[in-house]
């Protein structure tokens, strides 16, 4: 089968071909030259990441699916992928990174710092952050949703709604498990527990018929154990989550957008939907060609 891959391969004729009609010679760099560099040095980061040779990205490394280690200690998880597609179209070399590990109460303040050039950090966007940071463009929409048996006679929420004060569903506790619940399953028994964990362990016991969690952790449990669980199919409380910038430089905004936007609609395309295969389980449908399916 040819592959994208491939197949712009073997197109490449027509850039050589397009280049010439340019004055450009068919091997030219795509990079900037140092001395170009110097001389937009402090203009935007985008040149000063550039000269420098790698991106430093802010992240976290203890929740997965979006940032964790390996068995060998290595960064690993979606928000890594999208750093990595971040520094292949910087440096056409995915490794060309610094990771900065951080808790999530620093996401902001070290881009506030200077001590990261962008936080990719499975970072929920709200008016309120968006007074501090600038967001790039989604990369995963999060929610709620249910987790359940391989074997449930149940789908999701809609089916555990309908057996009313008969469903039970556990949830981490807060201030907000019920609501949440009760959201979408309004008559149901919630048991709340101390962890996610545990709210897991209770679905394995037989305990509850549900466990009502993120969506993200719920498609990666069921991407690891596929014999063992299933999605539920409907999810709720949407929200966004997008990379972060230092305020104010529309330039390096601008590069990473595309970046991402690339890996998620074109050239790059089979990275984002093999790492989304990945940790979520799911196989995404290739973007149409033609009129650009983001704008319908």
């Amino acid at each position: 089968m040819l592959s994208r891959r491939n197949f712009l391969g073997r197109t490449a004729g027509l850039g050589a071909l397009a280049a010439g009609f340019l004055g450009l010679g068919a091997n030219t760099a795509l990079a900037a030259p140092p001395a170009l560099l110097r001389s937009q040095a402090g203009k935007s980061r985008l040149y000063d990441v550039l000269q420098r040779g790698k991106v430093v990205v802010g992240t976290g490394s203890s929740n997965p699916p979006w940032h964790f280690e390996d068995e060998s200690g290595n960064l690993v998880g979606m928000d890594i992928e999208m750093a990595r597609i971040l520094a292949k179209g910087l440096f056409d070399d995915p490794e060309a990174i610094e990771f900065v590990r951080q808790k999530a109460d620093a996401r902001i303040p070290n881009l506030q710092g200077d001590k990261v050039d962008v936080v990719v950090q499975f970072m929920t966007v709200t008016a309120q952050r968006a007074q501090l940071v600038e967001f790039t463009i989604p990369y995963y929409r999060e929610g709620v949703n249910v987790l359940l048996p391989k074997d449930s006679k149940y789908n999701g929420a809609p089916d555990l709604a309908a057996q009313g004060e008969a469903a039970t569903v556990a949830i981490l506790q807060n201030v907000y498990a019920d609501d949440i619940v009760h959201a979408t399953m309004p008559q149901a028994k919630v048991l709340q527990l101390d962890s996610v964990a545990n709210s897991v362990l209770a679905l394995d016991s037989g305990r509850v018929d549900a466990t009502a969690i993120d969506d993200s952790t719920m498609r990666w449990m069921v991407a690891q154990e596929p014999d063992k669980y299933k999605s539920g199919d409907v999810g709720w409380y949407p929200q966004t989550y997008a990379a972060g910038v230092k305020p104010g430089d529309q330039i390096w905004l601008n590069f990473v957008n595309t970046a991402f936007h690339e890996a998620m609609t074109g050239v790059e395309w089979d990275s984002y939907s093999a790492s989304f295969k990945k940790y979520f389980g799911q196989e995404l449908p290739s973007p149409e060609t033609g009129y650009p399916g983001e704008w319908k």
